[in-house]
């Protein structure tokens, strides 16, 4: 039942913090001001923040450092974790005929630096603050790690039953959260493997900019995604290597790293 809670209370915070953080910028500017996606991305990452204190601080009762703040460099390679298979599937998806090539546009390219502070700020640090940071770290306490990747993992993935993309069927939503859940296999394959939050954020984000790195068009998006699924899966075992959740090794550590 704690565990439910748990998950359940992630995501509610984790829908409170797009809503309320996100209403400032768009009730008070339009959507031609350049500042709007920017400060709207600041304000989730800071009532994230604010909301993640105040459910540790008065239900949890848990540490702050807890979360895992160490090792902020671990970003970069986070970041090539979560861009390399994504550009794989993304690259095989092409070859197969299941996506096409759109028109590029060099400015996307340009503004590309800016786009992933507004990825960061908006999904990559919140989202990871709240699962790989906070409910990991709860579940930590009284769950053997291998339970609390396989939580943290799919409550991260279901919860995006909800999310906004190209799927129009049943079996492409479905296949949506599968990929879902795979991203989140991969983030919190980073949190176990870099033994702090900044790893599983970099992983997040270098999904999102790997998305954005080629102009696809689907033409049959469930292959997709499908192969975006089993190319982030792969990641995620290749990061849990030698840590002693897939495969039994004796020097591994018996708790997973807080």
């Amino acid at each position: 039942m704690k565990t439910l809670w748990s998950v359940f209370l992630a995501v509610v915070v984790m829908l409170a913090q797009v809503f309320i953080g996100a209403v400032p910028a768009l009730l008070l500017l339009d959507q031609a001001n350049p500042l709007r996606e920017p400060l709207g991305a600041l304000g989730i990452t800071l009532t994230g923040l604010l909301l993640v204190y105040l459910i540790r601080r008065f239900l949890y009762r848990r540490p702050w450092p807890a979360l895992g703040w160490r090792n902020p460099s671990h970003v970069l390679l986070g970041v090539l974790a979560g861009a390399v298979p994504v550009l794989a599937a993304n690259g095989l998806s092409l070859a197969m005929g299941a996506s096409t090539l759109g028109p590029i546009d060099a400015s996307v390219y340009a503004w590309l630096p800016l786009g992933a502070v507004v990825l960061l700020l908006g999904q990559a640090f919140p989202e990871e603050l709240l699962w790989r940071g906070h409910v990991f770290d709860t579940l930590s306490v009284r769950l053997s790690p291998r339970a609390v990747v396989i939580i943290v993992s799919a409550g991260f993935g279901v919860l995006h039953i909800i999310s906004q993309s190209a799927a129009d069927t049943i079996t492409e939503r479905l296949l949506y959260v599968v990929m879902a859940v795979a991203l989140g296999f991969a983030c919190t394959a980073a949190r176990v493997r870099g033994g702090g939050l900044w790893m599983a954020v970099g992983v997040h984000l270098g999904f999102h900019l790997g998305m954005r790195v080629l102009p696809l068009q689907p033409v049959h998006f469930s292959v997709m995604l499908v192969l975006q699924a089993i190319t982030l899966a792969l990641a995620g075992a290749v990061l849990l290597r030698g840590q002693g959740l897939i495969s039994p090794d004796p020097r591994a550590s018996k708790r997973v790293a807080t």
